[in-house]
């Protein structure tokens, strides 16, 4: 693979959907110190899944993107960048 080809900044999109689950984890942390009820603490575990979830998803596919631009039509590359996209969903699974 060349060097530097997929090479990925992060955008504010993806820091605030991490900004928004570190402050939904607060959130649950709040609820149990409160004793609050398991459904209500499982219900906003499984939103910041579902948060982690599409944020892993973005960030593989703009990473994927980014590479198949910057491979200057080597198929190798192309080829190399989406099985590793594959094996990131997969091992995130």
């Amino acid at each position: 693979m060349k060097k530097g080809v997929c090479e990925m900044t992060y955008d504010s999109k993806v820091v605030n959907r991490i900004k928004r689950m570190e402050g939904q984890l607060r959130g649950i942390l709040r609820m149990i110190d409160e004793e609050k009820d398991c459904k209500e603490v499982v219900t906003q575990l499984s939103a910041v899944r579902s948060g982690v979830d599409r944020t892993i998803g973005v960030i593989v596919s703009e990473n994927l993107v980014t590479c198949v631009q910057n491979s200057e039509g080597d198929p190798a590359v192309v080829n190399n960048s989406i099985q590793e996209a594959v094996n990131l969903l997969v091992k995130s699974r």
